[in-house]
């Protein structure tokens, strides 16, 4: 069996992910993340001439690190190649290639990326001889690793002008992070949910269907209960619908999370959430806080202000489409496949439980499938109970040596500057959490969307927790990523241990109209599960009441 250790694979400096994945990563995925993550985040960042020139990553003691390196590294490249990376930077800028990147995305990208899915969806793996099988699994890791590239490849442009808008605003105005990123609520329509027509639409035919309306008052189990909305001669092709968008959609980043269609108390929790309650999303308060703002710009930088916002609104969408219609499909396409091939090796003694297959890559996996030599299944458990007992707080936060500092900003051309500090100001955001004292029953962070919310706390640690989630609960997690989307309709507020105000759960409660505090550090550990929580979207706090 592997023993897994914490040795680097250069002496390099390695920071620990914390924002994808709270456990270590499956073996199916290891990869395909590994080869498509640093390959599309190079291409995004030579296409904006951004002297961050790589963004590398690696599963070190079975945890994702990552490690960022200059351009030019070590001598790497000429000055020659500087300047014209230094150049590309500019035109970024006047060029606005991020206008460029979200049209393509638009009639290209996500299209090709959408039927891309569906051909993949459309093999049902159930049917399969097992040496079909075996090869649609080895599809399934390819069309990963794809996805994953595709999602880092717009990682620059989906950060580039909101990370300008900020860089340039919070010296302008003296106002947080958070007051600025409120002035983009209302852009990102896609953070509110995947399917949000498909589960409106159904909210519309169930009210209208006194059947359907009976069905959601019952108690029998959710997944008879789901079938049986699929059938309602009102409601049932609108249930239908709903269930099909969002069927292989992961709750999270990696294939040994769920998906909702494995969820099915969660899947029902949400219709009757949006059949009972429908979010009214942002408030009407975004013009006078854009006002108040305004008001602090120097005359001088006024219109340069306006512009920087208009672009952050216009490019902030990509932000969260990037993931949800490129990996965040993927892995539920993999994972329904790793089911089906588990189920089968189980039943042949080759696994010992067909969850295990998630712990197995796609040549053995393919390799045990189709009769040939592969890894016990005592083997594979043991690396399943190794990943799904550690959490990130069993992995050193850094490997290697301090980070060197970044080059000095007076030294860069003014446009180069200027792409390097709207990087450092987007990273800064996505990543950075405060360093503010927790006591045992008040903890604190960063303030996501004004608003106060008390309710009981749901502790989600995995995504089979989502499945203990009801309507009005505060939802206490590590992180959140744009898969969550799913179980929005149930929530009342949002805590996080990790993230900035350019995660995706500050995106969410403010898109939501939720109250969120991010980047708590510890939330997970001092709040106790079914807690009742006091959440301040204002004042970054949550007590605890009980």
């Amino acid at each position: 069996m592997e023993h897994e250790t914490f040795q680097p694979p250069n002496e390099g400096t390695w920071e620990l992910d914390t924002t994808h994945t709270s456990r270590p990563i499956t073996w199916f995925t290891r990869s395909a993340l590994v080869s498509g993550f640093p390959r599309g985040f190079a291409e995004g960042l030579a296409r904006y001439g951004l002297l961050l020139g790589r963004y590398d990553v690696a599963v070190i003691g079975g945890f994702l690190y990552a490690q960022r390196l200059p351009f030019g590294f070590g001598g790497t490249a000429t000055p020659e190649q500087m300047q014209a990376r230094i150049a590309t930077s500019a035109r970024a800028f006047t060029e606005q290639f991020w206008r460029e990147d979200l049209a393509r995305w638009d009639e290209v990208v996500k299209p090709r990326a959408v039927a891309a899915h569906l051909a993949v969806q459309a093999v049902d793996p159930t049917e399969l001889p097992d040496d079909e099988l075996a090869a649609h699994v080895e599809r399934c890791r390819d069309h990963l690793e794809a996805m994953f590239e595709l999602h880092h490849r717009y990682s620059a442009p989906s950060l580039m002008a909101t990370g300008d808008f900020l860089a340039g605003a919070l010296e302008w105005t003296g106002a947080t992070a958070g007051e600025l990123m409120g002035l983009l609520r209302g852009t990102s329509a896609i953070s509110t949910g995947f399917a949000t027509a498909e589960l409106d639409a159904l909210a519309d035919a169930v009210t209208a269907s006194e059947s359907a309306r009976a069905i959601l008052l019952s108690r029998d189990d959710p997944a008879a209960l789901l079938y049986s909305l699929t059938t309602d001669p009102g409601a049932g092709p609108a249930a239908q619908a709903y269930l099909d968008a969002v069927r292989y959609r992961s709750i999270g980043y990696d294939v040994g999370e769920p998906s909702a269609g494995e969820l099915p108390a969660m899947e029902l929790g949400a219709i009757r959430a949006a059949v009972a309650h429908r979010k009214t999303g942002p408030g009407d308060d975004g013009d006078a806080s854009l006002t108040a703002i305004r008001s602090r710009v120097p005359a001088e930088h006024l219109a340069e202000f306006d512009d920087r916002l208009h672009e952050a609104r216009l490019a902030n969408r990509l932000r969260d489409e990037r993931a949800t219609y490129s990996d965040g499909w993927a892995v539920g396409l993999a994972r329904r496949a790793l089911l089906e091939a588990g189920r089968r090796l189980a039943a042949r003694g080759a696994l010992a439980d067909p969850e295990h297959a998630v712990d197995a890559d796609a040549a053995e996996l393919a390799a045990l499938l189709r009769g040939a030599p592969g890894p016990g299944a005592d083997e594979v458990a043991a690396r399943f109970r190794r990943r799904t007992t550690r959490t990130v707080d069993d992995a050193p936060p850094l490997i290697g040596p301090p980070p060197s500092p970044p080059p000095l900003q007076e030294e860069l051309p003014e446009l180069a500057r200027r792409a390097s500090l709207a990087v450092d100001a987007a990273m800064a955001n996505l990543f950075a959490v405060p360093d503010i004292p927790n006591s045992a029953t008040t903890v604190r962070g960063l303030a996501v969307n004004t608003g106060v919310y008390e309710g009981p706390a749901r502790l989600v640690v995995d995504g089979t927790d989502f499945e203990h989630v009801r309507q009005g609960d505060v939802l206490v997690t590590r992180m959140t990523s744009p898969y969550f989307t799913v179980v929005l309709p149930l929530l009342g507020a949002i805590v996080t241990d990790r993230g900035g105000q350019l995660s995706h759960a500050a995106i969410v409660a403010r898109e939501y109209g939720i109250p969120g505090v991010v980047g708590t550090r510890e939330a997970t550990r001092l709040i106790p599960d079914g807690a009742r929580v006091r959440v301040d979207g204002t004042t970054g706090e949550v007590r605890l009441l009980n």
